[in-house]
């Protein structure tokens, strides 16, 4: 069973930054692809950026292209979120998710979840 705990949400002013952490109970976390998913008042869960296993390929939906990078550190079972330029539509509770294939993360679903953590972008 794999734990996800996110961490890093906050409030920060449009235009401004953050980072988002995940850290994963599991030890085989080397495994799993990992991704962000956010999920905003009224609306369905979506994906925002995944990463395999190794790190080498990344897939970013296209409202986050160029303002968001997803990384992995495997020594500390933990992916993380820098997001830069935030807008207000960025508003939500993200989540980490963790699945065996990169491009089921990007479908929007994966086997296992975090528990969110809320991001606020102010004007």
């Amino acid at each position: 069973q794999v734990q996800l705990v996110e961490s890093g949400g906050g409030l920060v002013q449009a235009g401004g930054s953050l980072t988002l952490s995940c850290a994963a109970s599991e030890r085989f976390f080397t495994t799993y692809a990992m991704g962000w998913f956010r999920q905003a008042p009224g609306k369905a869960r979506e994906f925002v950026a995944g990463i395999s296993w190794s790190g080498d390929t990344t897939y970013y939906a296209d409202s986050v292209k160029g303002r968001f990078t997803i990384s992995r550190d495997n020594a500390k079972n933990t992916v993380y979120l820098q997001m830069n330029s935030l807008k207000l539509d960025d508003t939500a509770v993200y989540y980490c998710g963790a699945d065996g294939g990169l491009r089921i993360l990007a479908t929007g679903t994966a086997s296992y979840w975090g528990q969110g953590t809320q991001v606020t972008v102010s004007s």
